[in-house]
């Protein structure tokens, strides 16, 4: 009993130190019940974190969804496919009256024409239109007869036009300008070709003025469409491919490239993925390539 007294009985000091700590206990409690130690500075910055970081997670959702978007690259419309066209929003009807019109042997040479024959509505016109892209001939054509000076008389060719592809050095020699070397190299050049397929293709022909294709074109135009064969990309060797117009050796050695990668070329059109390939020439090459 004296034992447990002792544990109870305190001097004065020490009471008074009893009272103090209580208080001050009692005190840390009121403060913590009364006081408000929130900020709103600390939640007006997360509240600006979060949406700044939901701004970011926005853009890169709009970039995703942009890259997922095809992407239209200038074309030639007088070549459009089935599934080009399907790509650009165009109607089977749309498609197949482009399609029967270059049947018949003819190309489309402006953005009306094209609206014409298709009857495409204006807005799509006005959508596609922008990735037309025409032979440079069409675009700087000249006039078909040719003035001279008063020393000089005007030459016009008013006889019937003959055909491109079936025309002989020999008779490429009646033009004025040509000789035996410019005859020989346009006869090489569209053996090269495998034939012409339309009249711009005559451009290229190395050596060739405007004016001399002017001549030409006075006298001949592509009549016969000529046969191609086209080769399977997934199975030619790098030979048969550096042969075709169009492809360098810098081109053939990128597309085997990707061909290496991918394993096996689904779409004729992947082309279009390998960097520095040439968009513009996208749709004479696919006149010798096929994906299988």
């Amino acid at each position: 009993m004296k034992n447990l007294k002792s544990h109870f009985w305190y001097n004065k000091s020490q009471r008074n130190g009893i009272f103090f700590l209580l208080f001050f206990i009692l005190f840390l409690q009121g403060v913590y019940f009364y006081v408000d130690f929130s900020s709103d500075k600390e939640i007006q910055l997360l509240a600006d974190e979060i949406a700044l970081f939901q701004h970011q997670i926005d853009s890169l959702k709009l970039i995703e969804i942009e890259k997922r978007k095809p992407k239209i690259y200038p074309f030639n419309p007088s070549f459009i496919t089935d599934h080009k066209g399907y790509q650009l929003g165009m109607k089977t009807q749309e498609i197949d009256r482009l399609l029967s019109y270059r049947e018949r042997g003819k190309y489309i040479n402006s953005v009306n024409q094209f609206q014409q024959v298709t009857k495409v509505s204006d807005s799509l016109l006005a959508v596609i239109s922008p990735y037309f892209k025409f032979p440079d001939w069409i675009s700087n054509k000249r006039k078909l007869t040719t003035t001279f000076n008063k020393t000089k008389t005007e030459e016009v060719y008013t006889g019937e036009k003959q055909d491109l592809n079936t025309v002989t050095a020999v008779q490429l020699k009646e033009i004025s300008g040509i000789g035996d070397k410019l005859s020989e190299r346009i006869v090489k050049f569209r053996n090269s070709m495998k034939g012409f397929i339309n009249d711009s293709q005559i451009s290229k022909v190395y050596g060739l003025k405007p004016d001399i294709i002017d001549k030409i074109l006075q006298r001949y135009t592509v009549l016969s469409q000529p046969i191609i064969e086209k080769i399977n990309v997934n199975t030619a060797t790098f030979k048969q491919v550096l042969h075709l117009p169009y492809i360098d050796y810098e081109l053939t050695k990128k597309i085997f490239q990707y061909r290496d990668e991918v394993a096996e070329i689904q779409n004729l059109e992947e082309l279009k993925n390998i960097v520095d390939f040439p968009i513009e020439n996208y749709d004479k090459i696919a006149l010798y390539l096929k994906a299988e």
